[in-house]
């Protein structure tokens, strides 16, 4: 399949082919494109290799590794402008006579500082064809939803260890400058907004990244967009919905995440059989059966999955039977579609079976528990009297792991905005998690109340009602997020709030938003021709039904599109980590690179 055809993908992809590949373009004249680790990542999710052979590239390699010199062909080098990368380009170029390729074209991702271009220019300008930046400096992980790549920016942002440091600031600056190059690719320049709150990173954020669009707006001469769009850029604190972080999600995708050991994107299991090898299988948006089912209930997917098996078999039954040769053969052409159809659904039932087992073992009981602790009401709506009474069995229960127990003990915190001393400590002896208890007691750094005489208490951001919405009982929770981006495209946010960074608010179009419950849809292309973004930029993660509201709301609202990023992608498991990290020097912390 070609590049995602809307959305983030495709966006960055026509970028790359407009800003890199048409501007070194030949007739007839093949090339090399060299990456490092960054860009391999860049590319990976916006093309195959496909479209990179119609682009006339014949190889990729690894700007880092030692290569057969080439020197007939010319070299695209699409790098970050670091100095591994930068020594690498200069390492093929060192002499005329010892020179890797016959020339080089060199794009890099963002801003080249002066002293690396100037290393550059001294050591082999002649060699150099075309030197420009393209600013692309974040990931396009799924067609509305982006990444940074700051692996270590929770720690820096959230531990107290970086309270008063120059790291802290550095992260900063690099994720505002980032978050522009999502705006510039966009070809939006946003109204700046922030959830004030008792630390005051969201709104440095906010500051710094208005100041990064006023500057890339005045200096870029290729844009034609000066004054601000009709969007909204919206950051937020991580602390802002902690329910969200913990709690059991069972839709398909969040729940594959959180429940089974998936890597990279990349889901192992065994093939039927008693010798059943172990398969690999990449859940890739630009698939259309799991772009269709992710964001789907599990029980409505295990439902589905066996009806497409049957149509398909059904369709291959039609042709079997009829044993003339031009039947024979048309069957020959058919049956390689069949089976990678098969094949695939054959992927997403092992994957919804394997996520069933795990839910009906455990987690059935704990998801019933969870609902009524974040929502403070029970399955039929009244109020839970005793949440220490909702929560004990789970604790109690010996089959539960102990991230889950700490997950039900953070839901139960969260929801009574704090316990005292003498509870937690108690909690923490019983369920014997003293070496775990800083997943619990970190909290406090991302300004959650965990002691309920904590001073800063969250300003609670006002609920929708939702009662009349259809959904599982297991399911009843639904993410902050989706209220705050259903009250900015309506234009609800209170301003005191949500207050704008920049001087003058544009006029935000997103009020006039229709509900395509009361229209039908018009098509994606004469929808966003008109329509406004709405950008939404966590610091410190996000979660994958926070990501689902973001395709939910804009089905919803035909006038407004929502991108949501943030640092990295997380999964419940993956943050509790995190939070417990907080405590430590910054030497004895292990980030994980995703």
């Amino acid at each position: 399949m070609a590049p995602a055809a809307q959305g983030l993908k495709g966006l960055v992809w026509q970028k790359l082919k407009s800003l890199v590949f048409d501007d070194c373009r030949e007739e007839e004249e093949w090339k090399v494109i060299l990456l490092d680790d960054y860009t391999t990542k860049l590319l990976s999710m916006c093309c195959r290799m496909t479209d990179l052979l119609a682009e006339g590239i014949t190889v990729v390699e690894n700007v880092y590794k030692t290569r057969e010199p080439v020197p007939h062909m010319k070299a695209i080098y699409f790098i970050t402008p670091t100095k591994k990368s930068v020594d690498g380009l200069i390492d093929d170029f060192i002499t005329k006579s010892s020179s890797r390729y016959k020339a080089a074209y060199v794009y890099f991702t963002d801003f080249c500082p002066d002293n690396l271009f100037n290393k550059i220019k001294s050591s082999c300008a002649k060699s150099i064809r075309r030197c420009k930046e393209i600013n692309i400096s974040f990931f396009p992980y799924e067609s509305q939803v982006f990444t940074l790549n700051v692996p270590d920016a929770f720690y820096r942002c959230y531990s107290p260890t970086q309270e008063k440091s120059k790291d802290k600031d550095a992260v900063m600056q690099v994720m505002a400058e980032q978050i522009v190059t999502l705006c510039a690719t966009l070809d939006e320049n946003p109204g700046v907004r922030y959830k004030s709150g008792p630390s005051d990173r969201a709104s440095k954020l906010a500051q710094l990244v208005e100041k990064h669009l006023e500057n890339y707006y005045k200096t870029d001469e290729r844009s034609q967009i000066k004054a601000k769009t009709h969007s909204q850029l919206i950051i937020i604190d991580r602390g802002f919905d902690p329910v969200s972080t913990v709690l059991h999600e069972l839709t398909f995708q969040a729940m594959a995440y959180d429940l089974l050991p998936i890597e990279n994107d990349t889901y192992k299991y065994k093939s039927e059989g008693p010798a059943g090898k172990e398969q690999e299988a990449i859940l890739e948006e630009d698939e259309e059966l799991w772009a269709k089912i992710r964001h789907k209930h599990i029980a409505d997917v295990i439902e589905e999955i066996p009806k497409l098996l049957k149509e398909v078999a059904s369709k291959k039954k039609a042709t079997e039977g009829k044993l003339s040769i031009s039947a024979l053969s048309q069957l020959m052409k058919k049956m390689p579609h069949y089976r990678k159809e098969i094949n695939r659904q054959v992927v997403y039932l092992n994957l919804a079976e394997d996520c069933m087992s795990k839910f009906k073992s455990n987690i059935e009981r704990l998801c019933k528990t969870e609902q009524d602790l974040a929502l403070g009401t029970d399955a039929e709506g009244q109020k839970v009297k005793d949440l220490m009474r909702v929560l004990l069995p789970v604790l109690l229960n010996k089959s539960h792991e102990s991230y889950d127990k700490i997950r039900a003990i953070l839901l139960y915190i969260f929801s009574t905005n704090g316990t005292t001393q003498e509870n937690l400590d108690k909690l923490i002896q019983n369920v014997q998690i003293e070496s775990d208890s800083d997943m619990i007691r970190n909290w406090k750094y991302l300004d959650v109340p965990v002691i309920s005489s904590f001073a800063v208490q969250q300003n609670k951001h006002p609920r929708r009602d939702r009662s009349s919405e259809e959904t599982f009982q297991l399911s009843r929770w639904t993410p902050v997020i989706k209220d705050v981006m259903e009250d900015a495209i309506e234009n609800k946010l209170d301003s005191k709030d949500w207050p704008y960074s920049s001087q003058c608010p544009p006029t935000w179009n997103g009020s006039g938003a229709v509900s395509a419950r009361q229209k039908p849809r018009a098509s994606y292309k004469e929808v966003r021709k008109s329509s406004a973004r709405l950008i939404i930029f966590v610091i410190g993660g996000i979660t994958y039904s926070e990501m689902r509201s973001a395709y939910e709301v804009s089905e919803a609202y035909k006038s407004c599109e929502v991108v949501i990023g943030s640092t990295h992608i997380l999964t419940p498991k993956r943050l509790l980590d995190e939070i417990k990290s907080l405590s430590k020097p910054k030497d004895l912390v292990c980030i994980k690179d995703e």
